[in-house]
């Protein structure tokens, strides 16, 4: 039996952006270990992710070297111990220091998944360190696999990676979405009343949605501040729907204030039932400054909720312009304000569109066909052993 370790910075990637990959693999006849920081987030990982044991390795999401260098002990003196065949890792930190612990440990296929690049919206000081922090995770793993051609197609052309080492598993996204929890049939109507009271819409009120952490890199102040300049702020309500994060790329606090005062904005606190607000809401906007592949935008396509996005690369692996969503120019609040406006209006259109997402995301995204794709990617790699 194969041993594959997965490993993230922090539970969190475990259970909302690998859900059930762990427990698909454990099925297909894989040894599966979960490796990641403490976290109150490994009560429902666990759930989850059915006979499937983890390991707890004290990663920080900041820059800490002597931690850091603790933590690449630890993971060395693990993989000498459990002996994995496959190593694969997501996000940054934890990239770079498994990647490195599994060369040193001669670990016999290291991989590591790529969802995104933090360093283009850093200064250009911190852009130095963190590209070599990038170049050094792809050094030391057997193959990059970028959850996006986008991705694939950026870190090539800035010769960050060797070409060959770079994959994209299937038509891209780390996991896919669950078509079955992502379905309008499927709702239970005591968490979607819950939902509506949350939000109390008004009588033909329009309501605009956001998904995700509530951080300066998505958009969130360019979103705000477009609402509010908008000519549809007093027959439309605003719900962003997720935590703040001021330890990390934090929010000015002009927008906390205008998220808190506002009348017509409601923000809910992180929950599972996303499904349950993207049914209620007339149109979802994700204005991310940068992504890998935007689960989201495969949510909303699941629930046939209408999108209005940025015109980043992971977002235009879905979103095409008046074809399947609205896309404007990222940061650009004039014109996003000009996209919410048009959703209001010409509400017919956005659903054709929505209708044009669903079908290509039912097609490509289903996330059992995700997870089929990544095992025969391991079959692959481990046949060449």
């Amino acid at each position: 039996m194969p041993k594959l370790l997965r490993i993230t910075t922090v539970p969190l990637s475990l259970k909302l952006l690998l859900k059930h990959q762990m427990h698909y693999m454990s099925e297909a006849g894989f040894e599966v270990l979960m490796v990641s920081s403490e976290g109150n987030e490994w009560h429902d990982v666990l759930k989850s992710e059915k006979n499937v044991r983890r390991e707890i390795i004290p990663f920080t999401r900041r820059i800490t070297p002597l931690k850091d260098l603790y933590c690449l002990w630890l993971l060395y003196q693990l993989f000498k111990k459990e002996k994995p065949d496959i190593v694969h890792s997501h996000t940054p930190k934890a990239g770079l220091l498994s990647m490195i612990a599994a060369w040193m440990a001669r670990v016999p296929v290291r991989i590591h998944t790529l969802a995104g690049l933090p360093y283009v919206s850093k200064t250009k000081g911190k852009q130095k360190l963190l590209v070599a922090m990038e170049k050094l995770t792809f050094r030391f793993a057997h193959e990059v696999w970028a959850n996006a051609k986008s991705l694939k197609k950026f870190i090539i052309e800035e010769k960050l990676v060797n070409p060959d080492k770079v994959k994209v598993i299937g038509n891209g996204s780390s996991n896919g979405v669950d078509l079955d929890l992502f379905n309008r049939e499927n709702l239970q109507e005591n968490h979607l009343v819950a939902a509506t009271m949350r939000l109390t819409p008004g009588e033909d009120e329009f309501l605009i949605l956001a998904v995700g952490r509530m951080v300066k890199d998505k958009g969130i102040a360019n979103l705000v501040e477009a609402f509010i300049q908008s000519k549809i702020v007093n027959r439309s309500k605003l719900v962003l729907l997720g935590d703040f994060e001021q330890d990390l790329n934090p929010l000015e606090k002009k927008t906390i204030n205008q998220i808190g005062d506002h009348p017509r904005i409601v923000h809910v606190p992180w929950t599972d039932h996303v499904a349950y607000y993207l049914a209620l809401c007339d149109v979802l906007v994700h204005a991310s400054h940068r992504e890998g592949f935007p689960n989201v935008l495969l949510e909303a396509g699941a629930m046939c909720c209408p999108v209005i996005c940025s015109d980043i690369a992971g977002n235009k692996e879905l979103a095409v312009h008046k074809k399947t969503a609205l896309v404007f120019p990222v940061g650009q609040v004039p014109a996003l304000k000009e996209a919410m406006e048009f959703a209001f209006v010409k509400r017919t259109e956005m659903q054709g569109y929505a209708e044009r997402m669903f079908e290509r995301v039912r097609q490509d995204f289903d996330r059992k066909k995700v997870h089929n794709e990544i095992l025969k990617a391991y079959k692959r790699l481990l046949d060449k052993e």
